[in-house]
């Protein structure tokens, strides 16, 4: 039905004859001479329609926008002082000799344009009249590329794309799984895969070696802006590499994605940071490098204080006290600085306290703070110089459990970099390594896994596995860009022993680890490899390379925050005939009815 595609039209085509397809992006009636600007997925070209051919200015009076249309004409150059150099078409437009309404359109919900605002329930509900909008197009094209770099470059490395399977069991680890009630096998239920973890594992015992997947995965989970109950990571798993060079493949992939898709290059190689330095740092194990601020600890010139605040958790084996200076953050308001302190309490922080830095020179009397009553001359002296205060500066502190000082300040440390402008530009990739192998969960009871539970300890770690699980670390790897984490990956444990020895450790009974996990603890004895891999998250690296905000402006049909489709109005009730055949009934909660 045509020739070319609207946005592919140049200099290069004058005076051809061409057959184009799409949408009325806009209709300008100009002193008896029609112009429309006519758009399909490469973008705009400008048709015009003259009255001297009566009958296509007939059809291009009826034209209204979004009707879908076929247009004939010939290529010719814009008169001069017409030009458009904003778009790639503008030095040319098409003199229409025909033009067919393939299909009329009623007004949109919206209009097709990346300028205007539209809330996300209504781009939702008409989500493929907001596809059609250039800024959506050009995501889901970078989309695209990214994922045909990805498999060029895994395709070129030797890995074979092997589709795992999407019914499969429930496991006990991790999020919740989607359940699906089975027809043929009454009262019993497959899960949606959280992950190919298992899969893939078994891929490696198969003999496979190099294995890698785009593929959909599923987590009943609570949402935000870079979580979906569906999403899509691309899998990856090999056979006989460690973790170094599996890391090296790795970036040299993402260095290669980034190239091709956006013309960046990213540092070579990747920095290294070991979790217990960005926790201690950064107060988080994704911490952005983009942000110049550091955590400091000050804790030790606390301990002996009388100000109980500090003292407390500076003598907590499980507490922290850590100072966080801004620069030139003696300007900042008392408003700003309450705005601030309600901010850390969303992470459990009791309160924020500060010193002002007026003079450095001038010691105590240079400074200004409530808490500074409560500081020996010594404390203060050394928290000036630990964290290289200057005159004008600010210093923040956090005092409490280290996970909620952690929290408060990293975050704290974030949104200070963007409030105030210190947020430096370009891409800061960075590998963290070297993870505790379990942490302790409180409400639970007992050790959990802090990646799963089949991530392999450091070989110089086995014997701690026992004595002192807190103390182990795992052969673990976290790609992080520029505060977000777009892959996680381990080593696996490949022996059967290891593998039962971490089931009882995260309270997996032996039943219980027979039941979930049989097949695999069957598979580790015969003749497992050693083997590791990696997971990537597709959306949340798009995310980032587009600029968007949230996950949902690059997937095409994405749920809202409470993982409802506006679009199709799912989840939806069934009819009682599907509950019969799947011997389901659904009970009122009391309370709920109606």
């Amino acid at each position: 039905m045509r020739s070319h595609y609207c946005g592919h039209l140049n200099e290069s085509h004058l005076d051809q004859d061409v057959e184009l397809c799409g949408w009325v992006h806009r209709r300008r009636d100009h002193g008896g001479v029609i112009f429309v600007d006519l758009r399909d997925r490469e973008g705009l070209v400008q048709v015009v329609f003259d009255p001297d051919n009566p009958e296509n200015f007939a059809h291009a009076e009826r034209l209204r926008s979004e009707y879908v249309i076929r247009v004939s004409g010939r290529v010719r150059r814009r008169p001069e002082g017409t030009a458009n150099p904003d778009l790639p078409t503008g030095q040319v437009e098409v003199a229409a000799s025909g033009v067919e309404i393939l299909n009329a359109s009623e007004t949109p919900p919206f209009p097709v344009d990346e300028h205007v605002e539209v809330g996300e329930e209504t781009r939702l509900r008409y989500r493929y009249v907001d596809l059609r909008r250039p800024e959506m197009l050009t995501r889901m094209k970078l989309r695209a590329r990214v994922t045909r770099a990805l498999r060029e470059y895994l395709d070129r490395n030797g890995f074979m794309d092997i589709e795992t399977p999407v019914l499969t069991r429930a496991t006990p680890e991790g999020a919740r799984d989607y359940l699906v009630p089975s027809r043929v096998h009454q009262g019993e239920f497959y899960a949606l895969p959280q992950s190919p973890q298992l899969f893939k594992q078994l891929l490696m015992v198969a003999g496979m070696d190099r294995y890698y997947q785009i593929v959909r995965c599923f987590r009943d989970e609570d949402l935000r802006a870079d979580r979906q109950p569906e999403f899509t990571q691309l899998d990856i798993e090999t056979s006989f590499m460690d973790e170094e060079s599996i890391m090296t493949l790795m970036e040299e992939m993402i260095r290669e994605v980034f190239a091709h898709a956006l013309e960046e290059a990213l540092p070579n190689p990747f920095p290294r940071m070991t979790y217990a330095e960005a926790m201690r740092r950064y107060g988080s194990d994704r911490p952005d490098l983009r942000v110049p601020l550091e955590l400091v600890d000050v804790g030790d010139v606390m301990a002996e204080v009388e100000f109980k605040v500090f003292s407390a958790p500076a003598n907590d084996p499980n507490g922290r006290v850590a100072a966080l200076r801004l620069p030139a953050g003696g300007e900042l308001t008392r408003k700003e600085i309450d705005d601030y302190t309600r901010f850390v309490g969303i992470y459990g922080a009791k309160g924020l306290a500060y010193i002002k830095v007026n003079d450095v020179a001038a010691g105590r009397e240079g400074l200004q703070s409530p808490i500074l009553k409560f500081l020996p001359d010594a404390s203060v002296a050394a928290i000036l110089e630990r964290t290289g205060a200057q005159s004008g500066d600010l210093i923040f502190f956090g005092a409490d459990k280290a996970k909620v000082v952690n929290e408060a300040l990293g975050a704290l440390r974030v949104k200070l970099g963007e409030d105030r402008g210190l947020m430096e530009r370009g891409w800061r990739p960075l590998w963290v390594v070297d993870f505790p192998m379990f942490e302790w969960d409180d409400e639970a009871g007992r050790w959990i896994s802090l990646h799963h539970p089949f991530t392999s300890p450091k070989e110089e770690d086995l014997e701690l596995l026992e004595s002192d699980p807190a103390a182990c670390r795992s052969r673990a790897y976290d790609m992080v860009l520029n505060g977000t984490e777009v892959g996680g990956g381990s080593m696996r444990i490949y022996r059967h022993a290891v593998q039962q020895q971490v089931f009882r450790i995260l309270g997996i009974s032996e039943e219980e680890a027979g039941d979930k996990f049989g097949f695999l603890l069957e598979a580790l004895k015969y003749g497992c490899p050693p083997h590791g891999g990696l997971a990537f998250g597709l959306d949340r690296l798009v995310m980032l390379m587009t600029g968007a905000a949230s996950i949902r402006d690059v997937m095409a049909f994405p749920k809202t925050q409470s993982a409802s489709c506006p679009l199709t109005r799912a989840p939806s009730a069934v009819d009682d005939r599907q509950l019969r055949d799947l011997n389901l009934r659904l009970r009122r909660v009391p309370g709920q009815e109606g």
